[in-house]
């Protein structure tokens, strides 16, 4: 489970180390090459929110594997894209995969495991998510430059097909009975946003992706363009992102303890005012790159914080709060990544940078609203 993840999350990303040379190949602009991240999120989201209904009783190995398999294809489609609308279907694909995936974690974790060691196997699973967050972008972009960005998105088909043998050995036999419901059952997680401590935290979780994916998605670009971040460097200065997110991981739940929805705001502020330092003085190469390693050192970091919130939150129900998590998180994705391609080629990083931010403030007072109705819940 921990290897699809990583493989799972690969995939996702890898766009956002490659954006430019996918922009020039396939004769589009690097906001339009960066909706590639938008569609899979909204993919993401329909999937998450209606899998468990289309798969009715279906052996849950069964599902994994076909939603690996459909990973090496999403991969091949990339690679092989002769133009923007196959590219743009390959990216689809891998949405499906994020949604279902995601929606279905915390359940195989208790089908898997004993319940007092659920939380654990999920850390477990968040590993593979740090693990390529590290890997990933910098891999992507000298595997970019070394054989082309089709190659690169080529090397994802044998990790998914790894993954797939791995999980058909590994993995016990998973029946479900017979499950009773349509699309309506699967819509009832929305009715879980009538408490207004699951609005205000869905609001703040919302924003916070929003801003982050905002600037994120764009990060290669700002690097060389902004940064002059020559194309030898730009692999390192991905890595100290994706490093400073496992050091940001490791850390964190021993911050949260001390103080949980202190750093929760804490997070959004400093990636906000982060945002703004790069307009100030991102245009020097390792002043940007030390600004983006405090960027990945939190904002890796942040969603350990905010799925530690949905068993605090969903005491009776996390199954369904974690697929309204996933749901949010993924549609905040997808409008992120829309936002921040729609004010680039609008307006240029300036304003990418600015939009990110006020985002990112949003949500810091929305995480306050929710630490205020959580208090008053309790009391």
């Amino acid at each position: 489970m921990t290897l699809c993840v990583f493989s799972l999350i690969a995939s996702e990303f890898m766009p956002v180390s490659l954006l430019t040379p996918i922009a020039d190949h396939l004769r589009i602009s690097e906001g339009l090459a960066g909706q590639g991240i938008a569609i899979s999120g909204a993919f993401a989201v329909f999937t998450s929110l209606f899998i468990s209904v289309l798969a009715g009783s279906l052996n849950r190995k069964t599902l994994l594997l076909g939603l690996t398999a459909t990973m090496g294809v999403s991969g091949a489609m990339v690679a092989m894209a002769p133009n923007y609308f196959t590219y743009m279907v390959g990216r689809a694909l891998i949405g499906v995969v994020v949604g279902g995936f995601w929606s279905m974690s915390a359940a195989i974790a208790m089908r898997l495991v004993p319940l007092h060691r659920v939380p654990r196997a999920l850390a477990i699973f968040n590993g593979g998510n740090a693990l390529a967050m590290v890997v990933a972008a910098p891999l992507g972009a000298y595997l970019g430059a070394l054989v082309g960005w089709r190659g690169a998105f080529f090397c994802l088909v044998p990790i998914a097909i790894i993954t797939f043998i791995w999980q058909w050995i590994s993995l016990p036999s998973m029946p479900v009975g017979k499950r009773a419901g349509g699309m309506g059952s699967a819509l009832n997680v929305f009715k879980l946003l009538k408490k207004r401590v699951v609005l205000m935290g869905m609001l703040a979780v919302g924003c916070f992706f929003m801003g982050q994916f905002t600037l994120f998605t764009y990060v290669r670009p700002f690097l060389e363009v902004v940064a002059q971040v020559g194309i030898s460097a730009l692999p390192f200065a991905l890595l100290v992102i994706g490093v400073a997110g496992v050091v940001g991981t490791v850390f964190i739940n021993a911050i949260l303890k001390r103080g949980f929805y202190q750093t929760l705001m804490g997070i959004p502020v400093v990636m906000s005012l982060i945002a703004i330092c790069l307009i100030l003085f991102g245009d020097k190469a390792p002043v940007a790159m030390a600004l983006l390693g405090a960027w990945g050192l939190v904002a890796t970091a942040a969603p350990v914080g905010w799925w530690a919130w949905v068993p605090k939150t969903f005491p009776e129900n996390a199954e369904a709060g974690g697929g309204l998590m996933v749901a949010v998180i993924q549609l905040s994705i997808a409008l992120g990544s829309t936002a921040g391609g729609l004010l680039l080629d609008a307006r240029g990083f300036q304003s990418v940078l600015l939009g990110s931010a006020a985002l990112l403030l949003i949500s810091a007072l929305f995480t306050w609203r929710t630490a205020r109705e959580t208090a008053a819940s309790v009391y």
